[in-house]
């Protein structure tokens, strides 16, 4: 009994001791310095809100179809449509400099008919050489043939008639009423007639089976060469009239009409640096060949285009509604829906944070005539929409270690910490998921009044894992030599950091002073050449001083790998110290850490 007495005395002591501190703690804290606010009950929406510039779903892209010739880097514009005018299919938008082209189109009609000229001489080629093969089978040949066969004739019927002569000599000299000498007179005769015979029979020959061949065969090279010939000046010809089909179609490309009704917009291009305008459809201006100068929005399939932070692209999705308001049009609210996310961040330029953003694309259902491209328009993205939700202003959150708390005020003088989770946010408010109660009041201005929360001590963070993997890479060391990546120094004999070595010629840590046993001159940092030598030595396994292709290819870290391939800086597939130590100075003067 006499201790639970003792143990009341020292519980109402304690208690005693908590109230007076907590209320010396709220004294000189007068009511009107709080600011507080009701927890509440009622319909929340969670809003993405975001800015972005109306765009049209459905662009007809209007390009300059006139093609470069030469050393000609464009052609000029003469006329241009007005920007934002609403035009119909085959206006005329864009009239573009045809004076060269009808220059061309002069040359190119001398040109057609000097082929066509071409064409008619290699025709008249091709008939001259059959009419020449026809001219001879049916003429000169025929002819030469009728004089040789003629001549076949006599000489056989001189033949005959000698021969005849010849039987009678002889005869009349076995009578003897001849002389001899008319026998050798008849023979000779005879042997004449009949070699006369044979020349002519060679004569028929030879035209027959040699010369006709031969002429046959000349008349038809003839004819092929000018077939040829007559083939090349038509292929020419249609060259040259397709050129001139191309010239007219060119000059007819430099009046550009619309293929479809819209509202103009002029392509004009900026740089992403500074937004200075590096091409403005104007007159004078130059346009290449396929260079956009016209896009026709369609107005009935319009869009707003929004970069949303990486903070909270996670939370869009396709599908979710929209409510989008017109800055320039004073009380116009439209409605949409988002339709695509992108997955890959935008393009960063040089003045751009490092913060990455994605672009989001929100329908406008139903758009109105009146708003049009370019327009900066606001959107309010519903994430979520929540009938009955617990929700206080976002000014009475408190994050500490990582966890939300609210100061909940219990009573005139007393105040109650409390953890909450949270839903979602907007703006303005958060949805309280767990911790607060209808009715409650929280305060706001928390940081005023920090001394009245009762927030737990933070736990020490356990990094007990990152000396597992430095343990790891020390084993790692003692097995494959040492080895250091892009943000490490020279490590030591058990393969970790290096260590302090106090004592005489050290001068602190890194032993950066006058005499310290750094690696280098400035102190500490990892010696290139040293490093360099140590890469060379761990991957080269044939034994030459340099890292050939498949040596570089076998190194398993990719970092390390990459380095190597940067390292070959005159492409000759080989890596050698040197070069290897020269890319490390470069890249441990430019800041970027030590040798990988």
């Amino acid at each position: 009994m006499a201790g639970l007495l003792v143990f009341l005395v020292i519980a109402g002591t304690a208690g005693w001791f908590v109230y007076s501190y907590l209320a010396k703690r709220a004294e000189g804290i007068s009511t009107k310095d709080l600011i507080t606010s009701p927890v509440i009950v009622s319909p929340f929406d969670h809003i993405v809100l975001e800015q972005g510039e109306i765009e049209s779903s459905s662009n007809i892209e209007v390009t300059c179809q006139v093609e470069s010739r030469g050393n000609n880097s464009g052609t000029a514009i003469l006329w241009v449509i007005d920007e934002g005018a609403r035009v119909s299919k085959g206006d005329k938008l864009v009239e573009l400099d045809a004076s060269q082209l009808e220059l061309t189109l002069k040359e190119s009609r001398i040109q057609v008919i000097t082929a066509a000229a071409n064409v008619a001489t290699a025709k008249a080629l091709v008939e001259q050489a059959t009419i020449a093969r026809q001219e001879y089978l049916e003429g000169v040949f025929k002819t030469e043939e009728k004089a040789i066969l003629s001549e076949k004739a006599i000489a056989e019927q001189e033949l005959r008639k000698n021969q005849l002569a010849l039987q009678s000599s002889e005869r009349l000299v076995a009578k003897g009423l001849v002389k001899s000498l008319q026998l050798d007179a008849d023979k000779y005769a005879v042997a004449n007639a009949r070699n006369q015979l044979q020349a002519a029979e060679g004569r028929l020959r030879v035209l027959r089976d040699l010369t006709k061949r031969k002429m046959l065969v000349q008349f038809d090279s003839d004819i092929e060469a000018a077939k040829a010939q007559l083939a090349a000046a038509e292929s020419g010809l249609a060259e040259e009239e397709q050129e001139l089909a191309d010239v007219k179609k060119q000059i007819e490309n430099c009046v550009i009409v619309a293929p479809s009704e819209g509202v103009v917009v002029h392509a004009n291009r900026y740089s992403s640096r500074g937004g200075n305008a590096e091409f403005v459809v104007e007159a004078g201006a130059t346009v290449r060949e396929r260079q956009a100068i016209i896009r026709l929005p369609d107005p009935s399939q319009m869009q707003v285009k929004c970069k949303i932070n990486e903070s909270r692209i996670t939370l869009i999705q396709a599908g979710m509604p929209a409510k989008i308001a017109v800055e320039s049009v004073t009380g116009l609210r439209l409605k949409g829906a988002v339709v695509k996310v992108n997955r890959y961040a935008e393009p960063g330029s040089f003045f751009s944070s490092s913060i990455k953003e994605y672009a989001t694309w929100v329908e406008i259902i139903n758009p109105p005539d009146n708003i049009r491209t370019g327009m900066t328009a606001e959107v309010q993205i519903f994430v979520e929409q929540i009938p009955d939700a617990t929700q206080i202003p976002i000014q009475g959150l408190y994050e500490h270690g990582g966890k939300m708390y609210s100061l909940v005020k219990t009573g005139p003088q007393s105040f109650e910490t409390r953890e909450v989770t949270i839903r979602a946010t907007n703006d303005t408010m958060a949805c309280i998921d767990e911790g607060l109660k209808e009715g409650e009041t929280v305060v706001l201005n928390l940081r005023s009044f920090l001394t009245l929360m009762d927030l737990p001590e933070l736990e020490q963070t356990d990094n007990s894992d990152m000396r597992e993997i430095a343990a790891d890479r020390a084993r790692d060391t003692a097995r494959g030599g040492e080895t250091m990546d892009a943000t490490e120094g020279p490590r030591d004999e058990a393969g970790g950091p290096p260590r302090d070595r106090g004592g005489p010629g050290n001068s602190g840590p890194g032993n950066s002073g006058p005499g310290g046993g750094g690696s280098s001159a400035d102190g500490g940092r990892p010696d290139p050449a040293t490093i360099a030598k140590m890469r060379i030595q761990q991957s080269d396994t044939d034994g030459d001083g340099k890292l050939s292709q498949d040596e570089i290819n076998a190194v398993e870290d990719e970092r390390r790998r990459g380095s190597l391939v940067e390292a070959d800086t005159d492409g000759d597939g080989m890596v050698t110290e040197s070069e290897l130590t020269s890319a490390m100075q470069k890249r441990m003067s430019q800041g970027g850490g030590g040798p990988r």
